[in-house]
């Protein structure tokens, strides 16, 4: 196997491993890591469980030991390279004697010189770019969130019998760090993320979605009746609609204006439909 190929099968590891940070690591990004050695085998990986607690690297690293020295890093975003709540994850690297880091997607927040440069002024070879667009699908709204400067929103919801759609917590994503409900009832066992009632945000859109930003949080999952989320579909804020429909669908389906469909799935009991915002970035 060549050293392209050893380099992105690694990435496609890392990528996976990304993928079980859904959720959970918020403000932090998803990350995966994977450390092999100049024959292909993997010494060590990790993944950014929660904000606050070691990042990928470090666990990589921690799990290859001594045998990380000459190796290979691959890791879906760049390291990081400010000292927060832990080390800075660019040096844990050149500590640990790494030889060559392969990076998928660099980090729009990275300070200074960033982790990409501060290794390759340590001697490190560097790589910038193997299989981004895929390792972009796990960071994906993180990114598009930074960019927006409010969280990617989705609606989760049911159609009922006469055809109109209602809220539900369990169609949203699992990847969604809050889940904003109607405040009639505790959230259903299998919701996603922190659940925060509507009533305890501001009433106007644009400055709920900020208080939810600045508190941390990047994506965000509406559970609430169509008379609470209509504000946001005006606004042009509600970026992802999850509908579960039933095999019984009434004759006539009524879905909001302005969203294209983006994924089918069938269900025991009727259909999963995914509906985007009809615009260019939105992830």
């Amino acid at each position: 196997m060549t050293t392209v190929e050893c380099e992105r099968r690694a990435m496609r590891h890392a990528i996976a491993l990304s993928a079980l940070g859904h959720g959970t690591t918020s403000s932090n990004p998803p990350v995966g890591c994977v450390v092999f050695d100049e024959n292909g085998h993997v010494l060590g990986q990790g993944w950014h469980r929660r904000k606050g607690e070691s990042h990928a690297e470090a666990h990589a690293v921690a799990q290859a030991g001594s045998h990380a020295r000459a190796g290979t890093a691959v890791v879906t975003l760049e390291p990081c390279c400010h000292h927060g709540r832990t080390p800075p994850c660019h040096q844990t690297l050149i500590d640990a004697g790494i030889a060559r880091v392969v990076i998928a997607v660099l980090d729009p927040t990275s300070r200074g010189r960033g982790g990409a440069a501060l290794p390759r002024e340590a001697g490190i070879d560097v790589t910038v770019g193997v299989l981004a667009d895929e390792a972009r699908l796990v960071p994906g709204p993180w990114l598009t969130a930074l960019d927006h400067q409010r969280p990617v929103l989705t609606w989760g919801c049911t159609l009922t019998p006469e055809g109109t759609l209602t809220g539900k917590p369990t169609v949203l994503p699992r990847e969604v760090d809050t889940l904003v409900h109607d405040g009639g009832a505790v959230p259903e066992p299998g919701s996603p993320g922190t659940a925060t009632p509507l009533v305890s945000l501001p009433q106007e859109p644009r400055h709920a979605l900020d208080v939810l930003y600045r508190s941390g949080t990047r994506t965000a999952g509406l559970a609430v009746a169509m008379p609470q989320v209509r504000p946001y579909l005006h606004a042009d804020l509600v970026d992802h609609i999850e509908i579960r429909v039933p095999a019984d669908m009434p004759s006539a389906l009524v879905f909001p204006d302005g969203y294209r469909l983006t994924g089918t799935a069938r269900l025991p009991k009727g259909v999963w439909l995914s509906m985007s915002r009809d615009d260019d970035g939105v992830v």
